[in-house]
Parts: structure tokens; C-alpha cells; sequence
């Protein structure tokens, strides 16, 4: 019981903003925002590459990393399944859900579809004096359509918006404060830059790629309480670049990098939640009181490297960093990656963290896909070629 009620209270932290204030993070001064799950990796393959892909190749699960990847996947069709057990060390009931699906309409554009799930498990709701309140199973979602377009041979850009629904208590009374469920729109822009050089003598090529994403952009949301309660969402700009290098066609590697800033206004002591959503999203970045060198404290950094050896097995790993009085939040990834018959897939990743204790310790994914062309039937009865 005192694990749920941990956990509760993590919750509503998150969650209610001035309900339960934020000491400690206040005189961190550590941004911070409801709906974190709209920012963890989903997948396997970029979750094992330091958590970095707004400019690795394309595929399925670019729906979360850089939708402008979406029209140079190489199949016509592809759709991923991903599952994450979160925080398994503490909580056994946890866990993060993926599924993405893309089609493309023609050889320059492409449409989408994916639904993001994150279940907090059964929770004992109690209230501050510890009276117990009822079970009550707290879930949050995601459901994003999106478009794609190549604007040029080499530059694409696409468009997202989401319907997203967070029902962490619902409709609980909290310290004489009625809760409800947040719903709110919000939106993706994301831009792309693709260019490679091939060799056919050879089967060698090299392809450097550039991309930027903002996500979550939208307005407040408030889980009770009126306007003074209300929350910024988890607005984030990823912006990052790639390379891809193969001698001989069979063996490949890539190699990313991010850099990671959450579009949410820095706590000086100040009540910020008086700030209007898009002013407190691209103020974030002039609002530190410490100015531009604490601006740069609050971007994390990105990398990953990838080796393919054939395009039917591939090694990956990297490292996500934030800065130390930032949160903190570093890590080493490491996975492996296997392709079957040129449409089956299957990935997997797995965290390590530089500090002892950490509540993402052995966090593991694992990601199923499948791709396929207009001419090609799905039949588990095919023979190998």
C-alpha cells in the first residue's frame, strides 16, 4: 500500500503543478511538465541508439522521432508494435505501449497513424491525511494522425496532430481540490534533409541527413483546480544530424546525434503558470536566470552508431546525458536488431545507468515490425528464396 501511495504522490506532483509544489525542482530550477510519457523513446531501435533518431533512416516509428522521414521509407507499408515494461525494479504493473502504422500515398508523400499508451497500473488513492479513497487504474494517451510530404529530391517536412488524454485519479477530491482527466490537442512539425551518394561499382554509398522536430505543441491543460492549476505540456525541440557509411554494400554504419531542449520555462521562484502556453514554450529559451550559459544546461545531448551487416542483423548503442544540476539523467543503451525475408522485424534495447539506484535501471523494450511493398502478399507459409 505505501508503494501505491508513493506512487499517487509522484503523480500529482507531476500532474497538479501548484497542488503539491515542486520544492526541490523549483530551487533546482529544473523545468519540468505532466504527460512525461509523450517524451520516453518507444522503440527499440532508437531507444538503443542513446535515444537519439530525428535524422536516422526511416521507418515505422518515425511517427515519434521526425515524421518528415515518413516518404523515404523504402516499403510501401510498414506498422510497428512496441512494449516497455517501465520501472520494473519498483513497480510491477507499469508499462509503455507503441503502435505505428504508415502507408505511403505516392513516392513523395506518405500518411500515418500511431496510438501511444502509458499505464500507471491500479493505484490506492488516499488523500493527505492517509484515508484511504478507492482503487482506481491510471492511464494516459496518445492518438496522432499525421502527413508527410518531400518538398524537394532531398527535404521533407511533416505535419502531426494528436488527441491526448491523461486520467491519472479520475474523478477524485484531492486536499479539497476536484481532479479530472486532461484532454487537449497538440501538434508536431518536423523537416528532414536527405542526401546520398552512391557508388554502383562498388555497392558502396555514404548519405548524411540533417532534421528538426518540434513536438507536443499546444495549449495548457489542467487537472482541476481552474486556471490557476493549469500545466504547460511537454513541448520539446529535437534537432540532430546523421551519417551513413557503407564500403561494399553488406556492411553499414550509422551514426546519429541530438540535441534535446523541453520547451518549458525554467522555475525562478515566480508563479510561471500565469505565462500563456506558446509564450512560455519559445521563452523558454531566454527565461533561465542565469542567462544563456544555464540555457545551454538545459539541452541534453543525444548519441548513438549503429552496424548493419547485410540489412538482416545490426548492432547498436549509445549514450543520452543531461546535465548534472538538469536533472541528471545519463545513460548507456545497447541492442541488437534482426530482419527476416525483407519485411519481418524484430529489436531490442536495453538501458544501463551512470548512477547507482536509478529507477530506470534494466528498462527493456522490444519492437515488432512488418514492411511491405504494393506487390507483396503476406504469407507465413513463403519458403526462403
Amino acid at each position: 500500500m505505501k508503494l501505491f501511495f508513493v506512487r499517487l504522490s509522484s503523480l500529482l506532483i507531476l500532474s497538479t503543478g501548484s497542488i503539491i509544489v515542486k520544492a526541490q525542482q523549483d530551487t533546482l530550477r529544473i523545468p519540468h511538465s505532466p504527460l512525461s510519457f509523450l517524451r520516453f523513446a518507444p522503440d527499440a531501435r532508437g531507444a538503443a541508439m542513446g535515444e537519439a533518431g530525428v535524422a536516422s533512416s526511416a521507418d515505422a516509428n518515425s511517427t515519434f522521432w521526425n515524421a518528415a522521414k515518413l516518404p523515404y521509407n523504402e516499403k510501401d507499408f510498414g506498422v510497428s508494435a512496441s512494449y516497455t515494461p517501465w520501472l520494473r525494479n519498483l513497480i510491477d504493473d507499469m508499462w509503455l505501449g507503441y503502435l505505428s502504422a504508415y502507408k505511403k500515398i505516392d513516392k513523395t508523400s506518405a500518411v500515418a497513424l500511431s496510438v501511444n499508451y502509458f499505464s500507471n497500473g491500479e493505484l490506492d488513492l488516499r488523500d493527505a491525511v492517509g484515508t484511504q479513497m478507492g482503487y482506481f487504474t491510471s492511464k494516459e494517451f496518445a492518438i496522432s494522425g499525421t502527413y508527410s510530404r518531400q518538398l524537394g529530391k532531398n527535404f521533407s517536412m511533416g505535419l502531426t496532430l494528436k488527441w491526448i488524454n491523461s486520467d491519472l485519479t479520475g474523478n477524485a477530491l484531492v486536499n479539497n481540490v476536484s481532479l479530472k482527466p486532461a484532454r487537449t490537442f497538440a501538434g508536431d512539425i518536423s523537416a528532414y534533409y536527405r542526401k546520398e551518394l552512391k557508388n554502383p561499382e562498388t555497392g558502396g554509398e555514404f548519405t548524411w541527413s540533417l532534421g528538426g522536430v518540434i513536438s507536443n505543441l499546444g495549449g495548457k491543460v489542467s487537472y482541476g483546480g481552474g486556471a490557476d492549476y493549469e500545466n504547460f505540456l511537454p513541448t520539446n525541440l529535437r534537432l540532430g544530424g546523421g551519417l551513413s557509411f557503407s564500403a561494399d554494400g553488406r556492411n553499414k554504419f550509422n551514426f546519429v546525434l541530438d540535441a534535446v531542449k523541453l520547451m518549458v520555462p525554467t522555475p525562478d521562484g515566480t508563479q510561471i503558470s500565469t505565462k500563456g502556453a506558446l509564450a512560455g514554450a519559445f521563452g523558454s529559451f531566454s527565461d533561465a536566470p542565469d542567462g544563456f550559459s544555464e540555457e545551454l544546461k538545459e539541452v541534453a545531448l543525444a548519441v548513438g552508431a549503429e552496424y548493419w551487416y547485410n540489412n538482416i542483423f545490426a548492432l547498436r548503442g549509445g549514450y543520452y546525458g543531461e546535465n548534472k544540476v538538469k536533472g541528471n539523467n545519463k545513460f548507456f543503451t545497447a541492442g541488437a536488431g534482426l530482419r527476416f525475408k525483407d519485411r519481418y522485424a524484430i529489436d531490442f534495447a536495453y538501458l544501463f545507468p551512470v548512477t547507482q539506484n536509478s529507477p530506470l535501471a534494466q528498462t527493456l523494450r522490444i519492437t515488432l515490425g512488418l514492411y511491405l511493398n504494393k506487390a507483396e502478399k503476406l504469407d507465413v507459409g513463403d519458403s526462403e528464396n
